[in-house]
């Protein structure tokens, strides 16, 4: 799940890349509002954090300049403790939660995890594909059967985005974006090696192979 941080303080900003990697996200950092509004145009995001408080512009301006670019990704803002005023205006230009500084990082996921169901329109923190379930809290996959198996953050990753959009194909290049942010430099070997461990999760044939076009998942019972 890709997302984007415009957080102008750097230390935060890659604490929070740490922990948001650690619970299944793909983040990308944009430091500025000119940083954030080009990422957010040109970019597939399924969710974004935006602080209000950025050194060449407020975040308010990036939103709207965002819907004003019919960029239609969910929001969640980050103000200041007692600035209610930021909270108000924030939801109205259209940002879809805040969260107040400072704040616990398991109180910023949930939200994010909840923002994201909403905007699926699941309820539950579960994404269901045929006989598996995939558990975004405990971060693991239930088996046919009710076996349940941890998974780690790249497992986890990329099963969602498949799993997310059942018989949807996904090339190399499009996993690639959703599992890891432009630093990062993955042999092109990845995904395959990816792919095959969680086939013996799955089995062989509920993650088909298009050749010359990519992956998808089968959600057939």
């Amino acid at each position: 799940m890709r997302l984007l941080l415009v957080e102008d303080d750097r230390l935060l900003s890659q604490g929070l890349t740490r922990q948001l990697e650690k619970s299944g996200f793909s983040v990308d950092a944009a430091y500025t509002a000119k940083e954030a509004i080009v990422l957010g145009e040109q970019e597939d995001y399924r969710i974004s954090i935006l602080d209000l408080g950025l050194p060449d512009g407020n975040g308010l301006d990036v939103l709207k300049k965002w819907q004003a670019n019919r960029v239609s990704f969910p929001v969640l803002i980050l103000t200041a403790r007692d600035d209610w005023h930021d909270k108000v205006n924030g939801l109205k230009a259209g940002a879809d939660d805040y969260l107040a500084k400072p704040f616990q990082t398991e109180e910023l996921i949930a939200r994010l995890n909840a923002i994201v169901r909403r905007s699926e329109g699941r309820v539950h923190s579960l994404v269901k594909a045929g006989r598996f379930e995939l558990d975004e809290n405990r971060q693991s996959l239930k088996l046919e059967g009710g076996t349940e198996h941890p998974l780690t953050g790249t497992e986890f990753r990329l099963l969602r985005c498949l799993m997310s959009r059942p018989g949807q194909v996904f090339s190399k290049e499009q996993l690639m974006e959703q599992l890891y942010n432009p630093n990062d430099n993955p042999s092109e070997n990845v995904i395959e090696a990816y792919i095959r461990r969680l086939r013996k999760l799955v089995g062989p044939k509920t993650i088909s192979t298009r050749r010359g076009q990519g992956y998808l998942f089968n959600d057939v019972s």
